[in-house]
C-alpha cells in the first residue's frame, strides 16, 4: 500500500446500530443447494492465517483497546511497521524521514500489543533507505535481547513500485533498482538475519500474478520481476509476499474477483517451482496486504474480506493481512444502507471529511472487522479446510473439519434485498441429529450474533448476511491417519500420484476433485497409483483417502494439483511465447515445426482459463469460441520446417499459458 494517511484526528460521532436478524431452519422448496465434501481437502489452517497492518502513523496502534478488539477478531498476526513505510523506518530511533511517526508506537510497544493479543509479529525490514547491518541488528534486538521471538520477516515492501518500472511511490535509495539489483540485495539481508538467528524466516517482495508489473520486463532486464527475484533470493528466503487490491464497483464485482484466486496461486506456484531452486515447496506464501474496492466500511467489504480470506487460505496462503487497522475516510456514501467512508481501516479513526461526513466514534469497527471475527469462528488452526459450493451466484459455501470431529460451514448470502433458503447435502460427513451451533453477521449489525437452532440440512439465509454453522458427527468411529502430502508426475495421459504410507491401512482411495463433487479414480494396497486415458494439457487437483480393515475411511490428504502436458515425441512441435506484457494483455507467439509438408494446417487450443481471449492475429487467421481457439494458416510448412504466427491476447486474471496443442489434429510436443 502507498504511504497512507499520516494524522488521525479523534472526532465523536453518533452512529446508528441495527440489530441482527438471526436465520432459521428453511422450509418449502429451497432456493439453492449447498453441497459440502469433506473427502475434498483443501490446505490446513495455520496460527498465521488472520492478520492485519499496523502503522507507526497510527497513534491507536499501541493501547489497550484497539490490541483487545484484535484479539476478540481472532486476529493472530500483525505486520509492523505499515506499507511503504517499512522502507523509511528506522527501529533504532523510531523515525520515518519524510512521514509521521504518531507517539508510542515504537517497536517496543508495537510487541506489547502484540502479546496482549496473543498474536505475532510479521516486520518489514527497511530495504529502501536501510541496508542489512541494520535488519540484523533488529533480528538481534528482538530474538536475542529482549526474547520477543519475531519469526517471519519482509525483505521491504512492493520494491516494484521504486520507479524502475515507471511508477515511484517505494523509497528505494539503491542505484540499481532492477529486480536483480532487488534480488542481490534481499540475498545479503537474509545472510545477515540469519546469521544473528537461523530460526527465523525472511521473505521476498513478489507481484500478485495478473497485477501490474506482473510479466513485464523492464528497460535493460532479462526478464520479470517474479523470475528475477526468484532466480536469484529463491534459494536464500523462506517465503515470498505478494499483495493484492482488486478491483470492483458492486458487490458481485468484487465477489467475483475472489474466483481469481486459484488461477492465481497456481501461476505464482508455478513460478516458484520453476525458478525459485531446489526443493520450492519450502516456500511459503504470505498475502501481507488486502482491501476491498468497493464497500470497504459495510456489507460488501465484510462478504468480500470472508470470501478472500477463505479463498487464499484454500489454496495454501498462509497468512492474510487486512489493510489497515485504522486509515482514514475518502469519501462518505450509502451502501447497502448503511454509511460508508472507504475507509482502509477496520475500526473508525473517528474522522471528519471537509463536506461535514463524520465517521462514529474512534475504534468502532467496521463491517470487516466482524467478517475477521466469523473467520475465527469459522476456522481455527489445525481445521482441515474441505471443499464446499453452491451453482446459485449469491450464495457461497466454504466448509472446514476440525480435529475433534466437527465440520463448519461458512454460508454468504450476497443478495442485498432477499433472504435465501438453501438445503445442505454432505459428502464424506454425516452430522449429528444435534441442533447446531451458529454464529451470523447480518447487514448493519453491530457485532455476531451466536444461537443454538435449527439443523444441519437446512437454512435461510438473511439478506446480506455471513451464517456459520458448527456440526457435530453422528458417532465417533477411530479413524485412520489420513496420508500425507501426495507428489505426483505427468506425462500427456497419465498422473502417477505417490504418498506416504500409514500403519494399519489395508487401501488407499484415490479421489480427483471435480467442483464441490468427488470422483474416485481408483484404488490400492500400495502407496502410488497411476490414472491413465487423461486429458493433456488439463489440471487434476487430488486427495488421497486411508481406509482401515473396519472399513472406516480417514480424513482427506492435503491436496495435490498436476498438470499433464504433451508428448514426448510427436510430429510437430509447438512453443508460444510472452514476447511483451503489459499485466493486461500482451503479444504472443506461435512457432510451429513439423515433420511432415503442409500446405494448409489449423492449430488448435484451449485457453487453461475463461478470462484470457484473443483480440487479434498475424501471418493466420485467428478465432476463438469460449475458450477453444482455432488458428489456420496457409504457410507452407516445409518438411522439418518451422512457421511462424502471433497475435495480441488479453486477460483479466492469470495468464496461464496452454500446454495442449494439436495441428491437423495430432497431439504436438510442447516446448517453452
Amino acid at each position: 500500500m502507498r504511504m497512507a494517511s499520516r494524522r488521525l484526528f479523534v472526532v465523536t460521532a453518533l452512529v446508528a446500530a441495527c440489530l441482527p436478524a438471526v436465520s432459521s431452519t428453511a422450509t418449502g422448496a429451497p432456493d439453492a443447494t449447498v453441497v459440502v465434501n469433506a473427502n475434498a481437502g483443501l490446505a490446513t489452517v495455520p496460527d498465521t492465517a488472520i492478520g492485519v497492518n499496523h502503522a507507526i502513523w497510527d497513534s491507536q496502534l499501541g493501547t489497550n483497546a484497539v490490541n483487545d478488539l484484535l484479539g476478540d477478531a481472532g486476529v493472530r498476526m500483525m505486520r509492523y511497521p505499515g506499507g511503504s513505510y517499512g522502507d523509511i523506518y528506522h527501529w533504532k530511533d523510531h523515525t520515518a524521514p519524510g512521514g509521521y511517526v504518531a507517539p508510542n508506537t515504537d517497536f517496543d510497544t508495537f510487541m506489547a500489543g502484540v502479546r496482549r493479543a496473543q498474536a505475532q509479529p510479521i516486520i518489514i525490514a527497511n530495504y529502501g533507505t536501510g541496508t542489512p547491518q541494520e535488519a540484523a541488528d533488529w533480528v538481534r534486538y528482538a530474538n536475542v535481547t529482549k526474547g520477543y521471538g519475531v519469526k517471519y520477516w519482509e525483505i521491504g515492501n512492493e520494491l516494484y513500485g521504486n520507479g524502475h518500472y515507471g511508477a515511484n511511490w517505494e523509497a528505494d535509495n539503491h542505484p540499481d533498482k532492477s529486480p536483480a539489483g532487488y534480488a542481490r540485495e534481499t540475498v545479503a539481508f537474509a545472510q545477515a538475519m540469519k546469521a544473528v538467528d537461523p530460526t527465523i524466516k525472511v521473505g521476498a517482495v513478489l507481484t500478485a500474478p495478473a497485477n501490474w508489473p506482473d510479466a513485464i520486463v523492464g528497460t535493460g532486464d532479462a526478464a520479470s520481476w517474479n523470475q528475477t527475484v526468484l532466480s536469484i533470493a529463491g534459494p536464500h528466503v523462506d517465503f515470498v509476499i505478494v499483495h493484492w487490491y482488486p478491483g470492483g464497483s458492486t458487490t458481485e464485482q468484487s465477489l467475483a474477483s475472489t474466483d481469481q484466486v486459484p488461477d492465481m496461486m497456481y501461476l505464482l506456484r508455478q513460478q516458484i517451482t520453476k525458478y525459485a531452486g531446489p526443493n520450492p515447496d519450502r516456500l511459503g506464501v504470505a498475502m501481507t496486504e488486502l482491501n476491498a474496492t468497493y464497500g470497504r466500511n459495510t456489507q460488501p467489504g465484510a462478504l468480500f474480506a470472508a470470501e478472500a480470506y477463505t479463498s487464499l487460505l484454500e489454496n495454501g496462503v498462509f497468512n492474510v493481512d487486512w489493510w489497515n487497522v485504522h486509515n482514514g475516510p475518502d469519501k462518505a456514501s450509502t451502501i447497502g444502507g448503511q454509511p460508508d467512508f472507504n475507509d482502509f481501516g477496520l475500526l473508525s479513526s473517528a474522522t471528519c471529511l471537509p463536506d461535514g461526513a463524520c465517521e462514529p466514534p474512534l475504534n468502532t469497527p467496521f463491517a470487516p472487522y466482524h467478517a475477521l471475527k466469523m473467520l475465527s469462528l469459522f476456522a481455527r488452526p489445525g481445521d482441515q479446510l474441505v471443499r464446499a459450493g453452491s451453482a446459485e451466484p449469491s450464495i457461497r459455501a466454504h466448509a472446514a473439519r476440525r480435529p475433534n470431529g466437527d465440520l463448519a460451514v461458512m454460508l454468504l448470502n450476497s443478495d442485498e434485498n432477499n433472504s435465501r433458503t438453501v438445503s445442505i447435502d454432505y459428502a464424506g460427513y454425516t452430522p449429528s441429529a444435534a441442533t447446531p451451533t451458529v454464529h451470523t453477521f447480518t447487514n448493519g449489525a453491530t457485532e455476531v450474533v451466536t444461537s443454538s437452532d435449527g439443523s444441519a440440512t437446512s437454512r435461510t439465509l438473511p439478506p446480506f448476511s455471513l451464517t456459520t454453522l458448527v456440526l457435530r458427527p453422528s458417532g465417533q468411529a477411530q479413524l485412520p491417519t489420513a496420508p500425507g502430502q501426495p507428489t505426483g508426475s505427468t506425462t500427456d495421459r497419465t498422473a502417477t500420484i505417490t504418498w506416504p504410507s500409514v500403519p494399519g491401512v489395508v487401501k488407499y482411495e484415490v479421489h480427483r476433485q471435480l467442483g464441490t463433487i468427488s470422483e474416485q479414480w481408483g484404488e490400492t494396497s500400495g502407496t502410488s497409483f497411476t490414472a491413465g486415458n487423461l486429458n493433456p494439457g488439463t489440471r487434476y487437483t487430488v486427495n488421497v483417502l486411508a481406509r482401515n480393515a473396519a472399513g472406516a475411511v480417514s480424513w482427506s490428504s492435503p491436496p495435490l494439483t498436476v498438470t499433464t502436458g504433451s508428448p514426448a515425441e510427436s510430429s510437430c512441435t509447438v512453443r508460444m511465447s510472452n514476447v511483451t506484457d503489459w499485466s493486461s494483455g500482451f503479444v504472443g507467439a506461435v512457432d510451429i515445426t513439423s515433420t511432415q509438408a503442409m500446405s494448409n494446417w489449423t492449430l488448435n487450443f484451449d485457453w487453461p482459463t475463461t478470462r484470457q481471449q484473443v483480440g487479434s492475429g498475424w501471418n493466420a487467421t485467428w478465432t476463438q469460441t469460449a475458450s477453444a481457439v482455432t488458428v489456420v494458416g496457409s504457410t507452407r510448412i516445409e518438411p522439418n520446417g518451422t512457421v511462424n504466427t502471433g497475435f495480441v491476447g488479453n486477460y483479466t486474471g492469470p495468464n496461464i499459458t496452454p500446454t495442449a496443442f494439436r495441428l491437423n489434429g495430432t497431439l504436438c510436443h510442447t516446448t517453452s
